[in-house]
């Protein structure tokens, strides 16, 4: 399928997709109005707490991209539940075992194995400040992290919400076109290939991915709209008590600066990482496996 073609498809598919959690559930409930204030007056807040981040988005949205330009940036830690689950399989821990067998027979792991499995790693992490990526996707995980961290006294302290419009999305997809062999990804409008279609090493043939089409893309938003609105209800009806909730909309060029800036001035305990010291020329690289 040709550039052009796609993006004519894509752009008839977009004329239908325009929600945003922020304006449109399901598509008629709004947010509470206090989605992006830092809490309620005279709420009990700790002065100087650690962030303890939940980032939430649609496909394709950016979030792991700003997860890691916070992680990068800073001394935060990355918690992912994908990570956890594939280190327990591979070191045969009894978590690791139970979930190998229901992944094997093709069923979906309780959200009290996944609590565990996030649970061991964060009570290494009491004191530290880190993101939390893939738990909850539900609202009863959501309470279930709550409570545990809560007994702890250890609430979420930010939740961050990136809200990409469904159409920006779709033309993102549109635009990108990949090299398999080598992973390298390209997009039409901002990193094009030299020669529209193929691959500015090898010379090969950009492919679409098998998952970046209209119909596939519409089928995971419905099931993000689903899943993860009444998350974030759940969270905006009392962020208030613990949590503040950072909605990043519109201009998409902002999305970074608007998050690093959140971060840098409310969570007074995170610390810039030193910067990495440049190697001179010749100077041989050494890596490490941590």
């Amino acid at each position: 399928m040709s550039f052009s073609l796609v993006k004519s498809v894509a752009r008839h598919h977009c004329r239908t997709w325009v929600r945003s959690v922020s304006n449109v559930v399901g598509t008629t409930q709004t947010l509470p109005i206090y989605m992006n204030l830092p809490g309620a007056e005279g709420t009990p807040r700790d002065a100087n707490p650690s962030l303890r981040m939940l980032i939430f988005g649609k496909p394709c949205a950016g979030k792991g991209t700003l997860a890691s330009k916070l992680t990068d940036k800073y001394d935060i830690y990355s918690v992912s539940t994908g990570d956890l689950l594939r280190k327990h399989i591979l070191e045969r821990t009894d978590i690791g075992k139970e979930a190998e067998e229901i992944v094997a027979s093709g069923g979906l792991l309780p959200d009290e194995l996944v609590l565990d499995l996030v649970a061991q790693e964060l009570d290494t992490l009491r004191n530290k400040n880190w993101i939390l990526d893939g738990f909850p996707r539900t609202q009863r995980q959501g309470r279930l992290l709550d409570n545990y961290l809560g007994k702890r006294n250890l609430p979420v302290s930010l939740v961050v919400n990136v809200d990409i419009r469904d159409d920006v999305i779709l033309d993102w997809i549109a635009d990108r076109w990949v090299h398999i062999p080598s992973g390298r990804v390209y997009s039409t409008s901002y990193n094009p290939p030299k020669v529209p279609g193929y691959d500015d090493v090898t010379g090969e043939p950009l492919t679409k991915r098998p998952d970046d089409t209209p119909e596939i893309f519409s089928r995971r938003l419905d099931h993000y709209y689903a899943q993860t609105s009444p998350l974030l209800y759940y969270y905006a009806s009392r962020s208030p008590h613990a949590t503040r909730l950072l909605n990043l909309d519109g201009d998409v060029n902002l999305l970074w600066p608007t998050l690093d800036s959140v971060v840098r001035e409310s969570f007074l305990t995170v610390r810039e990482r030193p910067p990495t010291r440049a190697r001179l020329p010749g100077q041989m690289q050494v890596r490490s496996s941590l």
